[in-house]
């Protein structure tokens, strides 16, 4: 039986593919298997990856006729996996050695649904640890109780796929698939579903994991219309919070995040085209027309002046005929 399958998507990531796979072969074990999926890439990573399945102990290369974007991905790997537990990792990422063996010992060890993990941030030779906004350590919990309060980061607001372990009965339960088609932010919707729905979580102090930021092909560093995929990943996550049982508690959560996300977009919008910069503000001014307005107004009023008036601002903007999120 296998262990843990490790689902990692790959696209156009030929400088960094290697350092990705040289970090799975040291945390390889006879019950692990790692699902390299390549989202239909066009420069060397399809011959790196053909490659690692031959050399890579517990590798299996499954190739994208059609680039779907990572959510898509991640489901490829996860209709694949046949481990009891699964984990991400991203395709320009990488590993310390021998640490999946110790994150599926702590998840053994504590029997929850999943598990969520710290992480090293990676831009160019600067490392900075990145922790679980989740005070209580090693200590098992209701997911639910995590995401709030509304005014704070909290563990929803950690998002990583990557940074974590998943038991089996989330697939079976249909929480883990992410949103097919969604090109970025595709955590989030993710992320809330999982903190909503399992039953059970711990946070713990377990450094593994190295993000690379900065990369030039990622899309948080390119400013084209794929970037406005936040809103509906975001819109999302408001529908459905909507539809949960606690939605009076929840909601100004998801609201204030909403919020919070929109206007640090709108605070560097000179990064993305002109074109995706004015269909930006148009479909962000929408957005907050759809959001609950009782509930959006408490939000305002709790953000600081910036922010506040930002949105505002933004709010009373007429949307143009035509303009859908």
């Amino acid at each position: 039986m296998v262990k843990l399958s490790v689902i990692v998507p790959f696209y156009n990531v030929q400088q960094y593919a290697p350092d990705t796979l040289r970090s799975l072969r040291a945390n390889a074990r006879e019950d692990f298997e790692f699902i390299l999926v390549d989202d239909c890439s066009r420069d060397g990573t399809p011959e790196i990856l053909a490659r690692a399945e031959r050399e890579l102990p517990g590798a299996v290369h499954v190739r994208h006729e059609k680039n779907g974007g990572l959510a898509t991905a991640r489901n490829t790997g996860i209709d694949r996996a046949r481990g009891e537990y699964l984990t991400f990792l991203d395709g320009d990422d990488w590993l310390a050695p021998g640490y999946y063996p110790r994150l599926v010992a702590a998840i053994e060890e504590l029997g929850c649904d999943f598990l969520r993990t710290d992480h090293v941030q990676c831009t160019a030779r600067a490392r900075a640890v990145h922790r679980v906004p989740h005070g209580r350590r090693n200590v098992v919990m209701n997911p639910r109780e995590a995401i709030l309060p509304a005014d704070r980061s909290t563990s929803v607001d950690y998002a990583y796929a990557w940074a974590g372990i998943y038991h089996r009965r989330l697939v079976d339960k249909g929480v883990l698939h992410f949103t097919d088609g969604l090109r970025t932010a595709e955590d989030r919707p993710w992320i809330w579903k999982l903190h909503r729905e399992a039953d059970s979580f711990a946070a713990v102090s377990l450094l593994g994991v190295f993000y690379r930021r900065g990369v030039a092909s990622s899309l948080t560093q390119i400013g084209d219309v794929r970037q406005l995929d936040f809103i509906r990943a975001f819109d999302q996550v408001i529908e459905e919070t909507a539809q949960d049982a606690e939605a009076d508690k929840l909601l100004p959560k998801a609201v204030r995040t909403y919020c919070a996300i929109i206007s640090h977009h709108l605070g560097s919008i000179e990064r993305f085209e002109p074109a995706v910069a004015k269909k930006l503000k148009s479909m962000s001014a929408a957005a907050l027309r759809r959001m609950p307005q009782n509930v959006l107004d408490e939000a305002l009023d709790s953000m600081d002046i910036q922010r506040a008036t930002r949105l505002r601002r933004l709010r009373r903007r007429p949307a143009p005929a035509g303009v859908a999120a």
